[in-house]
């Protein structure tokens, strides 16, 4: 039982040092314990509901007032939770956008890309949705600071560009377009031709095309410079989707195969 209970002080001391996340391996040096003592402390602080632990020896000090959601906002451990898994990551998508000021549309997940797959996950009400993409090294990030220290968020160029690539994971097209619309301020041109450089032509075009239905062709103008001596292929919206009558712009050679209803 002391074993236990030094082990049990250790971790409620955590937050005063401004750590919220520990593993098994730190738990196991500070108990000195039996394997099965250790596991055993640790399964009873997480039935108090004094830690979770979103992967296996990883965990996390739930504080008082997060007890009733289960678990601290994501913010709080995602970095220390993928140099764990040893995966290289960016905060991304619909919670990218809102961490630049787009909040209409809201995650009901927190949504991170990553180099290689991995489980969603879900402790409490905190969701993380995990999105993998090849190209995840070479994107343009930049370091936010969190209550607990620091993650690395798609900045806003490389948010609006992968909204584009994964449509699914903002509902809808409209919904797309809205959060393009919202950052569209802080989109920077250079950087926009720059990240044109780091994906499909095709997602350039798709890009291109919802810069100018929001009314913001001058950003597509960045984006149309990139592809001057290309000849584009016609490429649908929504792909896999039919496009047999489908409208089609010809700045973009974008087939308009979809509804996109922006809530602007």
């Amino acid at each position: 039982m002391a074993q236990s209970g030094s082990l049990r002080s250790w971790i409620e001391a955590l937050p005063e040092q401004g750590r919220y996340v520990f593993t098994r391996a730190e738990a196991g040096a500070v108990a000195d314990g039996t394997e099965s003592a250790i596991k055993m402390a640790l399964y009873r602080l997480k039935r108090a509901g004094a830690i979770v632990s979103p992967r296996r020896d990883f965990f996390v000090v739930v504080p008082r007032e997060y007890r009733s959601a289960g678990a601290p906002p994501a913010t709080w451990f995602i970095d220390d939770l993928m140099r764990h898994l040893d995966r290289r990551y960016y905060v991304a998508l619909l919670s990218a956008a809102a961490l630049h000021g787009a909040g209409h549309q809201r995650p009901m997940a927190f949504q991170v890309i990553t180099d290689a797959a991995e489980r969603d996950i879900e402790v409490g009400r905190v969701r993380i949705d995990f999105h993998v993409s090849r190209r995840c090294a070479g994107a343009a990030t930049q370091t936010m600071q969190t209550e607990t220290g620091a993650m690395v968020v798609a900045t806003p160029e490389t948010t609006v560009f992968d909204l584009v690539r994964f449509p699914h994971a903002s509902g809808s097209w409209g919904n797309v377009a809205t959060v393009i619309a919202e950052l569209a301020d802080v989109l920077r041109p250079e950087a926009l031709a720059a990240g044109a450089t780091r994906v499909a032509r095709t997602d350039v075009q798709r890009l291109g095309w919802l810069l100018d239905f929001v009314g913001r062709p001058r950003l597509g103008d960045a984006l149309a410079a990139t592809l001057g001596g290309h000849r584009l292929a016609t490429t649908p919206l929504t792909p896999k989707r039919d496009a047999a009558g489908a409208a089609i712009d010809r700045r973009w050679q974008v087939l308009v195969n979809d509804d996109v209803e922006p809530d602007l």
